[in-house]
């Protein structure tokens, strides 16, 4: 029975097929990623397979492909919204938030409805869901009409108050289908049935704008798997680190907008528990991009909105940049440096890394793809750290001459050495990463020196090392194939299905009843999925009364729900208070198990490792060294030595600083701690 999990990334796409039988070192493909048609690559890939394609089991896919919608604004489906009367700016007036507020000519994100698009209706419901005004059916019908002769293709209903009374949001979709409307609908009590017009209409609006696309590429590329055999279950990952059905994927896109980042934490969190690790500090570092995520006791950080593709600053998330998204997902400190990463003199001379990327096309300059500009993948290659001949097996060549005049570029403007240059580039990605790792751990009151590290990601192993060293971390987690440990997140996710239920009212007052009501709901609706077997995940949002936003506790029958606020409240903030704590919302995960790869254990061998396969010199950035490189497929369990070494493999090297130790554990991870005493 074979497992197959597909990421896509930036720069590379990753394939691993798992067999859950045998358990044994997964098969793996990395091939580059085709931006403007990524399932190209998957196909080719998968092709490979073929002849196996019956004994694969289920297929898992992580994709960036809505948020590089997002981003670029192409693809989205020409959106229409209907709202009521006097809110048709909604979008536009937001929270008034300000990106960049002392530059006078920053720029919002383009509205996806153009205000052309955005049509108001007479009708107006109060807080309670009563009726104020009756809804206009005449002026819906002449909307309905309008939208039907544009030509647009999706269609996106948010009325005030609906999450608490939908009844006028049902009608509308109900006239707009009479009139003869083909394309996708969403309303907002279906969609987001949460307090705050704004997000709830922004939340609306973005998964209508992606909503045709997604269903078009995840039909498409399912059609294509099947057409070379492939006829098994084909899920995708959520933002949460849970996985959807392709339907639900495909109608609730806001739920996989980032679904890349959450594969790696899951691979990890499954790891912690495999390990049991209590404390861990998770830090992916690919082409693009580096991310830190936190897992306390083998779950990882959730939060509850985010900016859909918006731009972060050392990252923490810039408001006003994005869209809004109201939507579970794992919540990660991106920072934009990766292996593409581009180092560049400012106006004043100095050097800088980031945020610009190389990406996979031209990428870095030793690619010889024709990228004239120094990467944090050059700077490496310069310092001995990665092998030009030994990435993805020598299958990618790396042109170590072309990394060196790119780097030099730089350093006979800086009035610097080649290597000197390569070795400011490398602490200055270092300390840019460094501060993603803080942002997780020191910035919300967590000691990074408890924690382990799991490092991943094609370029994280390179760095682990002189991160831990940078936050005092004294173990680092580098698991097998690294490069590929999303891809093999994606084979332990759980189906999940997420349910929300405003509450608005004291926490001193029973709230059963709302989640009882909310249970029944994720009965039905899990039952027209064919789902019967499931577990759930109850939390609540609780707030002082006054306060705008809310914390997210676990949810038990008959607890003092204000009291473990406070506590909550305290640990995060620092105080607590007696004022009158208020339930906003209720939530309601449902967990469908569904089959899952784990990794075999192998016996220890307690032994020093092979003879290195060679020596080669190496920036301990400061000082240089000759130091043995090892191939890690000769790496046995039990196998055990100290640094600086460097150990590669297929998909990445990992770099054994001075003052650590290494060994192989059971599962094939190598496991490095620090050394008493050595600097």
């Amino acid at each position: 029975m074979l497992f197959v999990g597909i990421d896509v990334g930036g720069t590379f796409t990753d394939i691993i097929v798992f067999d859950n039988e045998s358990r044994k070192s997964p098969e793996i493909v990395k091939v580059p990623t085709v931006p403007k048609q990524p399932s190209l690559a998957i196909l080719e890939a998968l092709k490979r397979y073929q002849d196996r394609a019956e004994q694969v089991a289920l297929v898992s896919h992580a994709t960036t492909i809505a948020t590089n919608a997002l981003l670029t604004q192409n693809g989205l489906a020409k959106t229409a919204l209907i709202t009521n009367r006097g809110f048709r700016d909604v979008l536009e007036i937001g929270r008034q938030r300000r990106p960049e507020i002392y530059n006078l000519d920053t720029k919002r994100p383009k509205q996806l409805v153009e205000r052309r698009n955005r049509f108001t209706v007479k009708g107006r419901r109060l807080v309670n869901g009563s009726s104020r005004i009756p809804l206009a059916e005449n002026e819906l019908l002449k909307v309905s009409k309008e939208i039907v002769q544009r030509g647009i293709e999706s269609a996106a209903i948010a009325f005030l108050n609906s999450y608490v009374n939908p009844s006028d949001e049902t009608k509308a979709e109900k006239i707009l289908r009479r009139s003869g409307f083909k394309g996708h609908i969403d309303i907002s009590s279906r969609v987001d049935p949460q307090y705050r017009e704004y997000e709830r209409t922004s939340t609306t609006v973005v998964n209508a704008s992606l909503a045709p696309l997604m269903s078009q590429y995840l039909d498409g590329l399912q059609n294509g798997i099947e057409q070379i055999g492939f006829r098994c279950p084909f899920y995708v990952m959520n933002s949460d680190g849970t996985a959807s059905t392709l339907a639900q994927a495909s109608k609730r896109p806001i739920s996989i907008i980032e679904s890349g980042p959450a594969a790696g934490v899951l691979s990890s969190a499954s790891l912690a528990i495999q390990l049991s690790l209590d404390k861990v500090i998770t830090f992916d570092m690919g082409g693009t991009t580096a991310k830190a995520g936190t897992i306390i006791k083998g779950r990882p950080d959730l939060s509850y909105e985010f900016e859909a593709a918006g731009r972060s600053y050392h990252g923490r998330s810039i408001k006003g940049s994005g869209y809004p998204v109201r939507q579970p997902f794992i919540d990660l400190a991106e920072v934009s440096d990766g292996g593409g990463t581009v180092a560049w003199l400012d106006e004043a001379g100095s050097l800088k890394v980031g945020p610009e990327s190389a990406g996979a096309d031209p990428g870095p300059a030793a690619y010889g793809k024709g990228g004239r500009q120094a990467t944090v993948t050059d700077a490496n290659i310069v310092a001995g750290r990665i092998s030009p001949s030994q990435l993805l097996g020598g299958h990618l060549k790396l042109h170590y001459d072309l990394a060196v005049k790119a780097i030099r570029r730089l350093s006979s403007k800086l009035g610097t050495s080649v290597d000197e240059t390569a070795e400011s580039i490398l602490r200055i990605v270092i300390s840019n990463m460094s501060k993603a790792l803080s942002l997780v751990s020191l910035e919300r009151g967590r000691d990074p020196r408890e924690y382990a590290l799991i490092a991943f990601g094609g370029a994280g192993p390179v760095h682990a090392c002189d991160l831990a060293g940078e936050l005092g971390i004294q173990r680092i987690i580098i698991p097998l194939h690294p490069g590929l440990f999303s891809a093999f997140g994606l084979l332990t996710a759980e189906l999940s299905r997420t349910f929300t239920q405003p509450i608005l009212k004291s926490a001193t007052t029973s709230i059963e009843r709302t989640f009882t009501q909310l249970r029944e709901q994720a009965r039905k609706s899990l039952n027209q999925e064919g789902f019967t077997t499931y577990q759930t995940i109850e939390k609540v949002d609780l707030r002082y009364q006054g306060q705008a936003y809310e914390i997210t506790i676990p949810y038990k029958k008959n607890t003092n729900l204000a009291r473990s606020f406070g506590r909550e409240h305290k640990k995060l903030y620092g105080y607590s208070s007696n004022d009158t704590v208020e339930a906003v919302n209720a939530r309601l995960r449902a967990v469908i198990p569904i089959p899952k790869a784990k990794r075999a254990k192998k016996r220890l061998e307690h032994s020093v490792p092979p003879a290195p396969n060679s020596l080669r010199g190496m920036s301990l950035l400061g000082t240089w060294k000759k130091v043995p490189i090892y191939k890690r497929e000769d790496l046995f369990p039990g196998a055990y030595s100290r640094g600086p070494s460097i150990i590669e493999e297929y998909d990445s090297t990992t770099v054994i600083g001075k003052g650590w130790s290494w060994k192989v554990d059971a599962y094939e991870n190598l496991d490095l701690t620090t050394l008493v005493g050595v600097q």
